[in-house]
């Protein structure tokens, strides 16, 4: 990976992923801008976050406030202008691609607003990639995949491919892809913008149980009643930060 002390091939390093109390994810002074010159556009400004291990943040803000950018740049998926992201206490490199993979496989489940899924994998098949890609045996990734598809709301050896399932079961079998492993960070991009009302909460119940598992989970989200999940609630408009703030009401059903 990078010279913080990361591996150069396989699973991330133990001290990652086994992060103690200090922040497991954490954006410094993170900024990103689309394009150059007169035409470019300021998605973040200065963002920093915190999230420690046991923490549920929810992000919120208007359309085009920057939230699904945050969670990019968060996954590494895009390479900020300005900061540092770190995981586990430890710097990761902006242009650093293939440390960014080994770092979602291992330390952060990511659910996308798109999705993702893999059109010629069946559902079980679509949640064992991140496990097979980090060298586990076949027979294992298949034990945890069910486990996390049951977990998500499917059956164990869903077999179906996803143009057969409907957007919210596919939204459930990103879930599950995202939960899989047991990785100490999840990053969840609009989780239940495909799916009913019980579905919705029973989504963000399993994120409420992976932060009290220990896990750091950040959530983007437009819905208010669903953010009153979280420890706390975080506010971005035009690509700038507001103070955190404690939802008045956390159900715990």
């Amino acid at each position: 990976m990078t010279s913080s002390g990361a591996t150069s091939a396989g699973t991330a390093p133990a001290e990652w992923r086994e992060h103690g109390g200090d922040p497991y994810l954490e954006l410094r002074g993170v900024g990103h801008r689309y394009g150059t010159g007169a035409r470019a556009v300021e998605a973040l400004a200065d963002v920093s976050l915190a999230v420690r291990r046991g923490e549920f943040v929810a992000v919120m803000g208007p359309s085009g406030s920057g939230k699904s950018t945050l969670i990019h740049v968060a996954a590494g998926l895009v390479r900020p202008t300005a900061g540092q992201v770190l995981v586990g206490g430890h710097v990761v490199g902006s242009g650093d691609r293939g440390a960014w993979a080994r770092v979602r496989r291992t330390c952060l489940g990511v659910v996308f607003q798109r999705l993702n899924l893999v059109p010629t994998l069946t559902a079980r098949e679509n949640v064992m990639v991140p496990l097979i890609l980090d060298g586990r045996s076949r027979r294992d990734a298949e034990l945890a995949a069910g486990a996390a598809l049951e977990a998500a709301g499917l059956d164990v050896g869903d077999s179906r491919y996803p143009a057969g399932m409907s957007g919210g079961e596919q939204q459930r079998v990103a879930i599950a892809r995202a939960l899989v492993g047991g990785r100490a960070g999840l990053l969840a991009d609009e989780p239940t913008g495909a799916v009913d009302t019980v579905t919705a909460d029973r989504i963000v119940s399993l994120l409420v149980e992976r932060a009290r598992g220990g896990a750091a989970v950040v959530m983007v989200t437009h819905d208010s009643r669903l953010a009153a999940w979280a420890d706390r609630v975080v506010h971005l408009r035009d690509g700038r930060i507001r103070e955190p703030e404690r939802p008045s009401e956390v159900p715990h059903g």
